[in-house]
């Protein structure tokens, strides 16, 4: 009685197992029709299509009570069962982004395989050499199947090709470092009823049947319903481990990977999760609304920059928000900058041609005129200041010229003794140099010079031969501070002071700041201009606490520098 108890409890728990792995698969279809992957999409219908089938055909295969029909339902269940292998590994190459499915070779010879195959085990009853059945008590009544060579032979073919798909799969959770732990479980469940059908086959506890459906149900409602999301960002992420961020349509943050938490830290804050992207990464939100969805990021010591793509994201047929992938453009985008600059240095050298040159020319010729017709040696003196205008414009342009080009070589430079040793080459008359800390940084040395050589004498220019210029390191250690007691910089010219030909003054060329911002780009830095010193810019101290006696004047600030070690001057502080 008690043994019969167990029996009608195990042939129900078959019924109803089968029964759920059936409706699984089949309902599951639909929810998978939005993956944005058209293989991923067809591989994953095909399989769930297939599982669901082969769980359908052993259903029959318990239910109906006549032989003929049970070795009917079981032999359509080895002929959709085997159909199972070839959606597997399409689903599986198309999801890792490989190309193996794409292949006509490849899918010629898995057709043709498969039709022999089939032809086999559909003629088993010709030459038996597949299987043979049998009426068998344990665990319940039901018809048993003695397997036959023909049968070992293709499953071991079957499990070798299923385990080319775990590879595939497993290799791309390993490159994508996102949280792909729910992932590789349901997958790791996939190949649980293995240990299902051991435990049938060499024990009566079981029936030796296939149990493979029951692990792709499972599977099948993990991916569709519970872990839907993070089953699209594996899916959509490339296999290179492009930062991926998901935002809800309020744009909260809702899932982030590995790459994306390493590009930027502030995602390792607590409870980011459901937050404004704006309040945990605003500068993405500031791309994302840009023109061009280009972002620059500072990462480890140098600029990176980034095109941010959107795509809709969506559980079911219903949209819950986008996904966002950032592709480094890094390369690409330094090399449209570098572009931009060399067409700008152009239309500078030839309004340097057309208009700055064009006036000490005709005051050149006017002097040779001058002299021609009244004999005068003063306007000799007029022509030789001509010429050496025009010479000092020269130099300045192809200064200009040079600093753009990008940096080959450069070695750590401590910003107080290079300081120094600028100061002493340019005519500061009665001018001070204070420099109230130290920065090491990374730079080409001789550019670096030149950068600290226009910046005072831009300063001792315009602020007077007692000027006081100050020098140091920003409180945040991502840069440091050239400041000056002078008269400042108006609002409205702080952008313009960085254009080639700009000048305040008579004899100036207009060419030592854009000399500075040239140097500052070409490095990958930032620099900014405020019209007060350091003291009032930064909470009214200098870094050491000192109060600046440098109250009003210019503040520049250069930014995103490198430190020794090769990590971000700010990391290094």
């Amino acid at each position: 009685m008690i043994i019969q108890l167990s029996g009608d409890l195990t042939y129900a728990g078959y019924l109803l197992v089968f029964t759920v792995a059936t409706l699984a698969c089949f309902v599951s279809i639909d929810r998978v029709q939005h993956l944005e992957e058209p293989g991923t999409r067809r591989g994953l219908t095909a399989l769930l299509l297939t599982s669901g089938g082969w769980a359908l055909s052993y259903l029959g295969y318990f239910l109906v009570p006549d032989p003929r029909l049970k070795t009917a339902f079981y032999v359509a269940g080895l002929v959709v069962g085997l159909a199972t292998v070839g959606a597997w590994l399409y689903f599986c190459s198309a999801f890792t982004g490989r190309t193996l499915h794409r292949s006509t070779g490849l899918r010629r010879a898995a057709v043709a395989i498969f039709l022999v195959v089939v032809a086999l085990k559909v003629t088993n009853s010709y030459h038996g050499l597949y299987f043979a059945t049998r009426t068998a008590t344990a665990p319940f009544p039901h018809l048993a199947v003695t397997h036959g060579p023909a049968h070992w032979i293709v499953i071991g073919l079957s499990y070798a090709l299923t385990f080319v798909g775990y590879f595939m799969l497993f290799e791309r959770l390993r490159q994508v470092s996102y949280e792909t732990w729910p992932f590789g479980l349901l997958v790791a469940v996939t190949g649980a009823p293995f240990v299902l059908n051991f435990v049938g086959h060499a024990t009566p506890l079981l029936v030796d049947v296939s149990h493979e459906p029951l692990g792709v149900a499972v599977f099948a409602v993990g991916v569709s319903f519970v872990f839907h999301e993070r089953f699209q960002a594996i899916g959509l992420a490339d296999g290179d481990d492009k930062p991926i961020l998901i935002v809800n349509e309020r744009d909260q943050l809702r899932e982030y990977n590995g790459a994306a938490a390493s590009l930027f830290p502030s995602l390792s804050q607590p409870d980011v999760i459901g937050r404004p992207l704006w309040s945990v990464v605003p500068s993405v939100a500031e791309a994302l609304d840009s023109e061009s969805g280009v972002l620059s990021v500072h990462d480890g010591g140098e600029v990176r920059y980034y095109q941010l793509t959107e795509s809709p994201f969506a559980a079911g047929r219903s949209p819950v928000g986008r996904l966002v992938l950032f592709t480094d453009i890094t390369e690409r985008e330094r090399d449209r900058r570098e572009l931009q600059r060399q067409n700008e240095r152009l239309e500078e050298f030839a309004s340097v041609v057309s208009h700055d040159l064009r006036n000490p020319l005709q005051v050149l010729r006017g002097a040779f005129e001058g002299a021609r017709e009244t004999g005068d040696p003063s306007h000799f003196e007029r022509g030789e200041r001509a010429l050496d205008r025009m010479e000092t414009l020269i130099d300045d342009v192809l200064s200009l010229a040079r600093q753009g080009q990008p940096i080959d070589e450069t070695e750590p430079i401590s910003l107080a003794s290079l300081a120094a040793s600028c100061w002493e080459v340019i005519e500061a008359g009665d001018a001070d140099l204070v420099v109230e800390t130290d920065l090491d940084l990374v730079a080409d040395p001789d550019r670096f010079r030149q950068l600290l050589e226009n910046l005072f004498r831009n300063a001792v220019e315009h602020g007077g031969d007692d000027v006081t210029v100050r020098v140091g390191r920003l409180p945040d250690g991502n840069g440091f501070y050239v400041a000056d007691s002078g008269p400042g910089i108006p609002v409205d010219d702080r952008e313009a002071v960085f254009e080639s030909g700009y000048s305040t003054t008579d004899g100036g060329t207009g060419f030592g700041l854009a000399i500075v911002s040239e140097i500052v780009d070409a490095h990958g830095w930032e620099i900014t201009v405020s019209g007060r010193a350091v003291d009032d810019a930064h909470d009214g101290h200098t870094e050491s606490g000192a109060r600046s006696r440098a109250a009003t004047g210019a503040t520049f600030e250069i930014t995103g520098i490198s430190s020794p070690a090769g990590v971000d001057a700010s990391e290094a502080a």
